[in-house]
């Protein structure tokens, strides 16, 4: 398959790369440093016999169990404990992954109904970059599939363009137009809307953006009317292939024409190749892939890392005919991966474990009764992305575009009947019809979320007890930034969307959650509904349920001491290759839950930032080099303390370590650890580090957890 479009920016190989549970894997320590080398001589020393060198039986007894906290029937596996250690046994132990700062994830239980866990998910997977302008990959879904993600999201449109040329002569835009897919595109004699919404979006846009610079010639005045083309006819699925994506790049006819080429040609060659249905972030700059290039790619790399269910999310732009397209390409490709089609409406979710290996689809829902097809409204996601888009990222009101809404769209019963347990439903209210439906799944943008929140918490709550949900990002995240997930999985959401080629405090909380689980956590004992059972064939919601994520779970006061002894092969910040500059230090931030977010009253940041963590330390930092001795060179201020810390669910809490380089101006990321706090394990530890793009590192931090919860 090929790779990428010319120009794509390079993607690593997600099977080394974090983001989605890669810290989960067992690591072990290869080589010491001096440093660390000394500090754990020393602690072994002070445990040691004075006359034999050796640890005692029953000290090593004592030690792992009330420093450690470890578990011994466990550790009797690996280790010798039933006998005397020498430096070689506690060196053995130390460097295993035995001493990994994170506990590795408790045997799930997977036999809840799907409502009943959070699932590593991912927003516009297509995409490579920013929100607006950045290129459509299918290495995008290779990506993402091997770090572990297991809802994908596909933005479909026609594979035929309803214009043949852009009002400011971007080539480029023209073959990523998506107004072939809007119903103005299709005989209302008007300009395609999103011609429009680009040429307004790209006027506003930064340069760096790719928007246009300002021209002192004059306007051309525009026509009044256009002659929409006819709708090309589908192409069958056993005789057409798509050409490669790599080839399309290198044949633009669009490049011909630039260079003085017939118009005729482009048209014929541009119709000829895009006949299947696209991929791309409509109404912006993105580039397209083709659609059946997306589904060969989940085909490929789906169940790569894990058999549990794959949800992939559709955004459908398309008409009838490409709708047909889109159902016989999935068929075709995907085949036994997908569920048998039902002989009636499921009466409850199913659980993982009766879906693995199994792809649900997720498509807006049209009820059969429509003759073959059901006017659906807009999607709230796409309100919120025509208004970002419209305005170039400048104001948004949630629900209020400043454009016009398209009209309402069409799915296809024989599409819509592929979301079987996955149903797309606009969302209204939590007392709408549909919201009673068992497989139907809401889609609610992060400001949507809140608002409902604080009109209604128990209601909210109590519906993800029993149903789906996703938020998304707001269509003001241009640049791709994420919102705080932890926000969300607190209020029950299963389906957090986050964009996963973006570094930064999202993805960071979301490795910490499904660190080595495969995609999917059984949600606190709170927050979910009861398992399927003879004695309880269908779990519904109880009409008098008043929890809400402030009394669904005990909540707990902590004091957290994080002793920062030293570390060891630190990787750099990205574009730096000198060691002697490097200042490297280590900040600690908590991420809790706030008593305004818990009872409806907290505020999303204004920035359309993610919040950073409440309770924040850090050491000083040591100049040059990648094997700092912090408590070496300060001693005792390397012990970062938080104390007296209220609120904490340590199933939704998290512990954020990262190294950053003491620069004059913004400080650089050099590495980063995240680890949820009911699995962050007491004594000594190493803390093992990813790099500043997620990557794999050998960067690891050696430090001494104290934790204590209390009611």
């Amino acid at each position: 398959m090929p790779a990428a479009v010319r120009g794509t920016p390079y993607l690593p190989d997600g099977a080394h790369q974090g983001g989605g549970g890669l810290s989960g894997a067992e690591q072990k320590i290869k080589t010491l440093s001096p440093a660390v080398a000394a500090h754990l001589q020393r602690t072994y020393s002070a445990h040691a016999d004075t006359v034999t060198k050796a640890w005692r039986q029953e000290d090593v007894s004592v030690w792992l169990r009330c420093c450690q906290g470890d578990d011994e029937a466990e550790l009797a596996r690996d280790f010798p404990l039933h006998q005397d250690w020498d430096y070689e046994s506690f060196f053995q132990y130390i460097t295993s992954s035995a001493a990994n700062s994170i506990a590795p994830p408790r045997s799930q239980d997977l036999s809840y109904p799907l409502s009943s866990y959070f699932i590593s998910s991912s927003h516009n997977t297509y995409l490579t970059g920013n929100q607006f302008s950045s290129d459509s990959s299918v290495d995008a879904y290779r990506n993402v599939l091997l770090r572990g993600c297991r809802c994908i999201e596909v933005d479909v449109w026609d594979g035929s363009d309803s214009e043949s040329e852009d009002d400011d002569g971007d080539a480029e835009s023209v073959t990523s137009s998506s107004s072939s897919s809007s119903d103005d595109a299709y005989g209302s004699g008007e300009e395609g809307t999103a011609s429009k919404l680009k040429r307004k979006a790209k006027s506003k846009l930064p340069s760096f953006l790719g928007g246009r610079k300002k021209s002192k010639d004059k306007k051309v005045p525009e026509p009044t009317t256009t002659t929409p083309p006819s709708p090309l006819p589908a192409v069958a699925a056993t005789t057409t292939e798509a050409a490669p994506v790599g080839l399309l790049a290198e044949t633009n006819p669009l490049e011909r024409c630039k260079s003085g080429g017939s118009a005729s040609l482009f048209q014929t060659l541009s119709r000829k190749s895009t006949k299947e249905p696209r991929v791309l972030h409509g109404y912006t700059l993105t580039k397209d892939i083709t659609f059946r290039d997306v589904c060969e790619a989940i085909k490929d790399y789906g169940f790569a890392t894990t058999d549990l269910p794959l949800i992939v999310s559709l955004e459908v732009h398309c008409s009838a005919e490409q709708q047909e397209r889109m159902v016989d390409i999935m068929r075709q490709i995907w085949g036994d991966l997908l569920l048998p089609e039902p002989e009636e409406d499921a009466k409850y979710l199913p659980t993982p474990e009766e879906l693995r290996g199994k792809i649900l689809v997720k498509v807006k829902y049209a009820p059969p009764n429509n003759e073959g097809g059901s006017t659906g409204s807009t999607t709230p996601e796409e309100l919120d992305n025509t208004a970002a888009a419209a305005s170039g990222g400048l104001s948004e009101e949630a629900g209020q575009p400043k454009q016009r809404a398209k009209k309402p769209s069409k799915v296809i019963w024989s599409l819509s009947k592929m979301g079987i347990y996955t149903r797309g439903v606009s969302f209204k209210s939590l007392m709408q019809p549909e919201a009673n439906m068992p497989t139907h799944i809401f889609s609610l943008s992060e400001s949507g979320v809140m608002d409902v929140h604080k009109e209604s918490r128990s209601a909210l709550f109590e519906h993800n007890k029993h149903y789906l949900m996703r938020a998304y990002p707001s269509g003001m995240r241009i640049l791709s930034s994420n919102l705080d997930p932890a926000v969300f999985w607190r209020k029950g959401i299963q389906i957090v969307a986050l964009n996963w080629q973006n570094w930064d405090e999202g993805m960071m909380l979301n490795e910490g959650m499904f660190a080595g689980t495969g995609g999917y956590v059984l949600k606190p004992v709170g927050y979910r509904c009861a398992k399927l059972t003879d004695s309880n064939p269908s779990p519904s919601p109880s009409p008098l349920a008043s929890d809400t994520q402030a009394d669904a779970v005990q909540h707990y006061t902590m004091d957290l001491t994080i002793n920062v002894l030293a570390a060891q092969s630190l990787p750099l910040p990205p574009g730096d290759d000198n060691i002697d500059s490097f200042r490297p230090y280590l900040k600690v931030e908590l991420h809790v839950e706030e008593p305004g977010e818990r009872h409806g009253t907290d505020e999303l940041p204004q920035d359309g930032k993610e919040k950073g963590g409440e309770y924040k330390a850090k050491t000083k930092s040591i100049k040059g080099g990648c094997d700092p001795d912090w408590e070496g060179k300060f001693g005792a201020q390397t012990e970062l303390k938080f104390e007296n810390i209220p609120g904490v669910v340590p199933e939704l809490s998290f512990v954020r370590f990262l190294v950053l380089d003491d620069e004059i101006g913004r400080d650089s990321l050099a590495a980063w650890a995240c680890v949820r706090l009911d699995r962050l394990r007491e004594g000594y530890r190493f803390v093992h580090l990813l790099d500043a793009k997620g990557m794999e590192s050998d960067g690891a931090v050696l430090v001494k957890i104290s934790k204590k919860l209390r009611l």
